[in-house]
């Protein structure tokens, strides 16, 4: 278990310093989703190219959560050894270059491996660019990890799109994804360039390979646990909901994965002001009876325009889940980084157990029971925000809570 830290220098800087460390992170975000959102839509011709059954692919779609948690822990190391703007553009890079691994695999045999090594760049970049989020906001004495996670939704939602626009042309996903590896390495290498340059002390250890966490971040890993399975199933499985149960082509079933997309990148854009009006416990269990009645339009649906109403109203209502949990593990105890990295192991936990769940399921029964599991876990999020309740902690000069008014419920 890694803990997520940056490079601790606590020199003041320049409010135009850090508004432009502000928008550099925040399209930091946004490149990083837009890798996952091209990766999505062209799962389908992967699946189809490799030869492989709905099981094997999600046994497949498991190795990236794999390689996310077993390289986390390097990323603390990295940026402690090497600065933390230094660090986040070497594995964001490393990310973005690592989306046209999948679809250069022949087969099984080759795709595990090479969406092993596409999860662990996936990992290690998603610690360094949070971690430097957290100390943005800490900076600039205002939330903005939600619009953060918005700015990645975003992204998503633009590599979704485009990921639709090539499937529809039928174009090759080795040339399409290997076209959005070499942009998305270009507009990492920029956008990295005005992030905080924070640089470890002298006399700084580095930062444990591994801290169990304390008690307080496991219910609130739960509820994260909860909103990560949902958006695993969205993202990596809404195309080929579309594609076998209700027999679409190629170029809708892809749209799909575009509408969810689109909805958890708006919700998460206006997550803040909506939390801080109403307050993370009633945000979340708003939350959960979206992500629910989605579910249920996609498990009833019977025409591909209601599974995709269901697949916009799951993400609407999940979108802000994660944010909520980071923030709230922070102010949990005494230990901050230990809690949050507790609550982000669990979530990554959910993202292995996820697409094999689904697809194991799927192979013994349909994807429709999938989903059904899928909108169990969201009503759970009804009951579990509860957890999210939890006292203000602020220190002179920090940020004030991200998730809002915590005690309103």
């Amino acid at each position: 278990m890694t803990g997520i830290g940056v490079p601790h220098d606590v020199t003041p800087l320049p409010r135009d310093e850090l508004r432009r460390a502000r928008r550099s992170v925040a399209l930091v975000f946004l490149a990083h989703g837009a890798v996952t959102g091209n990766f999505a839509t062209r799962i389908p011709w992967i699946q189809d190219h490799t030869g492989i059954s709905p099981g094997q692919l999600g046994l497949a779609l498991a190795f990236p959560a794999i390689g996310a948690s077993l390289a986390m822990p390097l990323a603390g190391r990295i940026s402690h050894r090497f600065g933390a703007r230094t660090a986040l553009r070497g594995l964001l890079a490393l990310w973005t270059l690592s989306l046209v691994l999948p679809a250069l695999s022949p087969g099984l045999y080759a795709l595990c491996p090479a969406l092993l090594l596409y999860g662990a760049a996936s990992g290690m970049s998603d610690v360094a660019m949070n971690a430097l989020g957290v100390e943005t906001e800490d900076r600039l004495g205002k939330p903005i990890m939600s619009g953060l996670h918005g700015m990645w939704s975003a992204g998503a939602l633009l590599g979704s799109a485009a990921g639709t626009v090539a499937a529809h042309a039928e174009w090759d996903a080795r040339l399409h994804l290997a076209t959005a590896a070499l942009v998305l390495t270009a507009l990492g290498a920029l956008t990295c360039r005005g992030v905080l340059d924070l640089r470890s002390a002298p006399e700084e250890h580095p930062p444990p390979r591994f801290a169990l966490p304390p008690k307080s971040a496991l219910l609130i890993g739960a509820i994260g646990f909860c909103a990560v399975f949902a958006e695993g199933a969205g993202l990596d499985w809404s195309a080929v909901y579309l594609r076998d149960e209700l027999g679409t082509d190629a170029g809708l079933a892809a749209a799909s994965t575009t509408a969810f997309a689109c909805t958890m990148a708006a919700a998460r854009l206006a997550g803040d002001k909506v939390v801080a009006r109403f307050g993370a416990v009633r945000t979340v269990r708003a939350g959960g009876v979206l992500a629910a009645a989605g579910g249920l339009l996609i498990v009833a649906a019977r025409h591909p325009a209601m599974a995709m109403g269901g697949f916009g109203l799951m993400g609407l209502g999940i979108a802000v889940v994660v944010p909520l949990a980071f923030a709230a593990a922070g102010r949990s105890g005494p230990a901050p980084s230990q809690a949050i990295a507790g609550v982000a192991t669990i979530t990554y936990t959910s993202g292995l157990i996820a697409p094999s769940a689904i697809g194991g399921i799927a192979q013994a029964t349909s994807l429709t029971t999938s989903f059904l599991l899928v909108t169990v876990l969201a009503c759970g999020l009804v009951p579990g925000a509860r957890v999210l309740r939890v006292p203000n902690r602020t220190t002179a000069g920090s940020a004030p809570a991200v998730t809002g008014d915590l005690e309103r419920s």
